[in-house]
């Protein structure tokens, strides 16, 4: 089962877009993504220094774009790729690429979000000096107290032994000079202390933007950062990318969700390495492959790689917004009003699916006539399995 990952930021390096601009049709496309977003991002891409590219105006568009105009290169006919992508997801600014990716949103409403969610952000970093440290080793508990200890945040959960800490600048050399014990601190070349509440200001701008963007629900199951659940609504998918720009992100769970839905390969968009590097890790024995896409002379590798490991996801075969799927693994249980109901309004709830972490309530997004129950009260299900086939009220 193939898992498509784009990275977030962090994961631009100065000339990465050279080798790929030089095919034209790539050339072509990412011209016009820049022209969205207002931004020439060809040459920042090409021509641009670190510290110029560190800038979130510029690295987020830059990231998003390329991962969009890769697809294409990946998948010429992009309706061929619902037939290998199991699910999709990415690490922050990369779950936009996900999203459009996954069709809930389009290729220019992702350019303009990821230019405002960049611009937003980007004030708020400017409001007051903050910063990001990679915290890498040591015990767990220890590194989380000694992070509350300092006033820092966990902003990003990577896996065993890989947290991010994001604060005030004075926080994090306070942290510097009183770290967790065998523990490696790594100063991260980011603008500001990203997912932590210092963004809130930004989650206001974006929230109000995409009250008017319209969305589709994905095509295969989109794993969300927030906390790993297998998302199936587009509306969930907008609202959980626009608030995760103040909220931790629990890329740890993403991880979970991917073992639980049997992923046999990863495949990492460009800029490519940061989230294939932290998989290898991760999935070590287990028999997981990853390929980091990371320069158009790849793209053969890619595609025969997309090959052994594709199987389409189990919601592709039947018009999405008919189906009702399970967020995570669990045991599912089953309304008892619901399991009586000839038709169900839209966001009632049809039962719950526990977890060994929770129990996550599962609504019916859309509502609709009750064709078939997929599942018994009781059952195990996985991420992304559909639980209950809906007909729209009204449609012929």
């Amino acid at each position: 089962m193939l898992v498509i990952v784009a990275p977030g930021q962090g994961a631009q390096t100065p000339g990465f877009l050279q080798p790929w601009l030089e095919d034209p049709t790539f050339a072509a496309r990412f011209d016009w993504l820049s022209t969205v977003a207002g931004v020439d991002l060809a040459h920042y891409g090409t021509e641009g220094d670190a510290e110029q590219i560190r800038d979130t105006r510029i690295a987020q568009p830059l990231l998003v774009a390329t991962g969009l105009v890769a697809a294409l290169e990946l998948f010429p006919h992009p309706a061929d790729a619902f037939d290998k992508i199991g699910a999709v997801t990415g690490h922050s600014v990369g779950e936009i690429a996900a999203a459009a990716g996954a069709r809930t949103i389009t290729a220019e409403q992702a350019m303009v979000l990821v230019r405002e969610r960049g611009n937003a952000m980007a004030a708020a970093a400017d409001a007051t000096p903050t910063g990001m440290t990679a915290v890498l080793g040591g015990d767990r508990e220890e590194v989380l107290a000694t992070l509350e200890r300092h006033g820092v945040v966990a902003a990003n959960d990577n896996g065993p032994g890989q947290l991010v800490a994001a604060g005030t600048l004075e926080q994090l050399d306070a942290l510097a000079a009183d770290p967790p014990a065998k523990a490696k601190l790594r100063p991260l070349s980011v603008a500001g202390a990203f997912h932590t509440e210092h963004m809130a200001p930004a989650v206001d701008h974006v929230a109000r933007l995409a009250r008017s963007v319209s969305v589709h629900d994905p095509r295969t199951p989109f794993i969300s950062n927030r906390d790993g659940q297998a998302v199936h609504d587009g509306t969930d998918v907008l609202r959980r990318i626009v608030g995760q720009i103040a909220r931790p992100v629990r890329w740890d769970l993403c991880l979970e969700t991917m073992a639980d839905l049997g992923v046999t390969g990863i495949l990492e968009m460009p800029p490519a390495g940061t989230l294939t590097g932290i998989a290898k890790r991760y999935f070590r024995g287990q028999g997981v492959e990853t390929f980091a896409l990371d320069s158009p002379d790849q793209l053969d590798a890619a595609r025969d790689f997309c090959e052994q490991h594709g199987e389409a996801s189990t919601i592709d075969s039947t018009p999405t917004w008919r189906m009702v799927v399970s967020p995570a693994k669990g045991v599912f249980h089953r309304d008892e009003a619901a399991a009586d109901a000839d038709a169900l309004e839209a966001g009632v709830p049809i039962g719950s699916v526990a977890s060994l972490r929770d129990r996550i309530p599962v609504t019916a997004a859309h509502g609709g006539q009750v064709v078939e129950w997929l599942v018994e009260d009781g059952d195990p299900v996985s991420p992304g399995q559909p639980l209950l086939r809906l007909h729209p009220l009204g449609a012929a």
